[in-house]
C-alpha cells in the first residue's frame, strides 16, 4: 500500500545512524517492525487480518534515544505518529484523559497530512485559480455587464464568489460568433472588452515580475467570532468525542462573519491559494484516506508505561488499584478494538505500539500479563558513555555543533570548534550526569548553551569574524560550575 514505506530493515537502521548514535538492538527491533508492516500488507486478504503488530517495548535510562528513535521511525514510514505519556490517563470513573483519546488524536493528525498531501496534489491548479481571482480583484469594473448579464453566461451583474470578490465576466464569451450583427454599441462594448484583455494580460505580467508588490487589494475573509471561556461540559471518560463534536455543531450553527480586509498583493495571492486549495479538495475522500492510514501506518509512542506498573504485593493501596485501571483500559486499545471519533469508526488492530521505560522502581514483569503479552518485543538500550556524547554532538545529520555553526552564521561569524573543546564538553557532560541526576544527551543541549552563552549574546557586536571554541575556553565556562555540585544541580 501507498501508506507504508518499502525501507528494507538495513536501509532503515542505515536511515536510523544518520539522527542517532548507537542502540543497535533497537534499531534492529524497529526497522524489522516496520517491515513486517509492510510484508503483511503483501499477504492475501485472509491471513492479512491475523498477522498482530509486533509492538516494542524499549527499557533505558532517560535521553538515550527512545523517544527520537520512535519519531524518527515515524518519519521514514511516513506515518501518522503521537507520542504520549502513559502517566498521563486515568481509569474509567475518574476525571482525565481516557486511553480512547490518543487514538482519536493520532486520527486528527493523519487527517493534516493527508489535507496537506491532497493540497499538495491540487497546487498547480490553486494557484491558476487564486491568480484568476486575484486579476479580478485588480481590473477595475468594466463597461457593458448588461449586455454579459443577457447572454445567457450564467453570471449576473455584480455577482460574488463564495470568498466575496467581485468575479469579472467573460465577456468575449457573452457574444455570439456572428459580429456582424452587432449593433454600434455593442461593437463598441466589444472593442473596450478587447482592451480590458490586453489590459489584463499586461497585469498578469506585472504580477509575475513583481511590479505589483506594493499594491493593496481588499478582500472578503471569514474571521471567527471572539469566544468567551472554553467551559469542559463533559469531563468524563469517553466523553470527549462527544463535546468535539458538539463544538463543531455550533461552529456550524454560528459561522464566522464576512470582513473585508486589505492585502498587499503577494500576501493576496497565497490566500487565495490556500482558499482555492481548500475548496478543491474532496473532504470525503480525505477522511477515507486518513483513517485507511491511520489503521494501516498509524504508530503510538506511550512513554513513561513504567509508571502505570504495580509492582505485586506492595500493598500500595488505591495508587496501584489506579495503575491497573490505566492498564486494563489499554488492553483493548493495543489489543486491538474499534474507536468511535466524530469522523467514523477507526480500529486499533493494527495500529503498531511502541512504549518505553526507564523501570528504575519495578520492572516489565510488573505490567498486567495480558498487557505484557502484547508487546512480545523487548529490547534494552545502553546509557551512554564520553565517546557517544561526543559523537553525538559531531556526527549526526542535526549535531549541535553543526546547529550552532549555522546560528552563528546567521550573524556573519564562523563558529569553529576544536576537537578537544568537544571532547571536553562531552566529558564535562558525562561528569555531571553522574554527580546530579542522569539525563542523558539531553545535558548536552544545556553544556554546550553555557559554553556558548557569551558569544551568543555578544554577536551582533562583536568585530572579529572567527570565534573558535577551544578546550581552555571550555573549561573556563564550565569548570567552576561543574565542580561545584551545587550550582551542578541548579545551572548545568
Amino acid at each position: 500500500m501507498s501508506e507504508l514505506n518499502s525501507l528494507t530493515p538495513k536501509q532503515t537502521v542505515q536511515k536510523l545512524d544518520q539522527y542517532i548514535i548507537g542502540q543497535g538492538d533497537a534499531k534492529r527491533s524497529v526497522a524489522i517492525a516496520l517491515r513486517n508492516r509492510w510484508r503483511r500488507q503483501q499477504v492475501l486478504p485472509p491471513l492479512r487480518e491475523e498477522i498482530a503488530p509486533k509492538n516494542i517495548i524499549m527499557i533505558g535510562p532517560t535521553g538515550v534515544g527512545k523517544t527520537e528513535i520512535a519519531r524518527r521511525l515515524a518519519t521514514l514510514a511516513q506515518s501518522p505518529f503521537i507520542k504520549v505519556e502513559a502517566s498521563k490517563f486515568t481509569e474509567v470513573g475518574y476525571v482525565g484523559r481516557d486511553v480512547e483519546s490518543m487514538v482519536r488524536d493520532l486520527l486528527q493528525l493523519a487527517i493534516n497530512m493527508v489535507t496537506k498531501e491532497e493540497e499538495e496534489g491540487v497546487t498547480a491548479q490553486a494557484a491558476s485559480a487564486a491568480e484568476e481571482r486575484l486579476l479580478n480583484l485588480l481590473l477595475p469594473p468594466v463597461p457593458g455587464r448588461d449586455a454579459a448579464e443577457n447572454s445567457g453566461s450564467g453570471i449576473k451583474k455584480g455577482e460574488k464568489s463564495e470568498a466575496g470578490d467581485v468575479i469579472s465576466l467573460s465577456y468575449n464569451d457573452a457574444f455570439g460568433k456572428n459580429t456582424d450583427s452587432l449593433d454600434a454599441d455593442n461593437i463598441a462594448t466589444k472593442q473596450q472588452t478587447d482592451s480590458v484583455e490586453k489590459t489584463r494580460e499586461k497585469l498578469r505580467r506585472m504580477l509575475h515580475s513583481g511590479e505589483l508588490d506594493e499594491r493593496t487589494v481588499e478582500l472578503n475573509i471569514t474571521t471567527q467570532k471572539p469566544q468567551g471561556p472554553v467551559v469542559e461540559v463533559f469531563s468524563a471518560s469517553g466523553m470527549e468525542d462527544m463535546q468535539s463534536s458538539l463544538q463543531d455543531a455550533f461552529s456550524k450553527i454560528f459561522p464566522g462573519q464576512k470582513q473585508e480586509r486589505k492585502f498587499k498583493v503577494p500576501e493576496a495571492l497565497e490566500y487565495l491559494k490556500k482558499e482555492e486549495s481548500q475548496r478543491l479538495v474532496d473532504t470525503e475522500s480525505v477522511t477515507e484516506k486518513a483513517i485507511r492510514k491511520t489503521e494501516q501506518a498509524g504508530i503510538i509512542f506511550l512513554d513513561e508505561i513504567d509508571k502505570i506498573a504495580s509492582r505485586s504485593g506492595s500493598g500500595s493501596g488505591s495508587p496501584d488499584i489506579s495503575r491497573e485501571g490505566v492498564q486494563r483500559d489499554l488492553l483493548p486499545i493495543v489489543e486491538g478494538s474499534t474507536v468511535t471519533t466524530k469522523y467514523g469508526p477507526v480500529r486499533t488492530d493494527h495500529i503498531l505500539f511502541i512504549a518505553s521505560g526507564a523501570f528504575y522502581a519495578n520492572k516489565p514483569s510488573d505490567l498486567a500479563p495480558e498487557l505484557q503479552g502484547r508487546f512480545p518485543i523487548r529490547v534494552n538500550l545502553n546509557a551512554l558513555g564520553e565517546e557517544d556524547f561526543f559523537r553525538i554532538l559531531t556526527e549526526p545529520e542535526n549535531a549541535l555543533i553543526k546547529q550552532y555553526t549555522a546560528l552563528m552564521a546567521t550573524e556573519g561569524i564562523e563558529l569553529k570548534f576544536e576537537e578537544g573543546a568537544i571532547r571536553e564538553m562531552a566529558r564535562i557532560a558525562v561528569e555531571v550526569n553522574r554527580k546530579t541526576e542522569n539525563i542523558g544527551a539531553r545535558r548536552l543541549h544545556t553544556v554546550i548553551e553555557c559554553v556558548l552563552d557569551e558569544l551568543s549574546f555578544d554577536a551582533t557586536e562583536r568585530e572579529e569574524r572567527t570565534f573558535v571554541v577551544t578546550p581552555e575556553y571550555v573549561q573556563k565556562q564550565l569548570l567552576d560550575i561543574s565542580d561545584n555540585e551545587d550550582l551542578s544541580r541548579y545551572i548545568l
